[in-house]
């Protein structure tokens, strides 16, 4: 089982891997494997998803789990016994909780020696640069082209305080 990102770019089981990509380059990479649809896949996002959405999930082995705390984070990835583990970076997880950037790395590590953990991001901040000291490998794919508009985590931030959310995340209604 392999995750082709681009070109000469694989993603292999038995690792912790952490992604810094566009969000089209990790959608492709996910939907273009038809084998995943065997392996038990556990996705794992916090207060919002960027590309849960765009995921076709057709196979019975894909399960969603949504910790709101870097606390749940934990304790998720510790019960995790999937053979693909994918970790949608959500800084707004640790926020007062950077205590547990440590904890989770070095889960994320364990759970890497037994399945395919991956942690990725569109951008990084702070806490995913805490979070992939322990990975042993870090992918950074850059788009073609000229840079994008300033987007990335910072502009959450500026969401939590102003109330709009920014255009590319999708709030899930209760």
């Amino acid at each position: 089982m392999l995750i082709e990102l681009s070109k000469g770019i694989t993603l292999h089981p038995g690792s912790f891997t952490a992604v810094i990509a566009p969000e089209k380059k990790i959608l492709s990479a996910l939907n273009s494997n038809a084998d995943l649809q065997r392996f038990l896949f556990l996705y794992v996002c916090g207060n919002y998803s960027r590309i849960l959405s765009g995921i076709s999930r057709t196979s019975n082995n894909f399960e969603v789990r949504r910790p709101f705390t870097a606390d749940q984070l934990l304790t998720v990835i510790h019960e995790a016994s999937h053979t693909i583990v994918f970790v949608e970076h959500d800084p707004t997880l640790f926020d007062g909780a950077e205590r547990l950037f440590v904890p989770i790395a070095s889960a994320l590590r364990q759970v890497g020696r037994e399945a395919m953990v991956i942690l990725w991001a569109p951008a990084s901040d702070r806490s995913f640069a805490a979070l992939i000291r322990q990975a042993d490998r870090i992918i950074e794919i850059v788009p073609e082209g000229p840079p994008p508009d300033r987007f990335g985590f910072a502009s959450q931030r500026s969401c939590r305080k102003g109330g709009v959310v920014p255009r590319a995340q999708k709030t899930l209604e209760v």
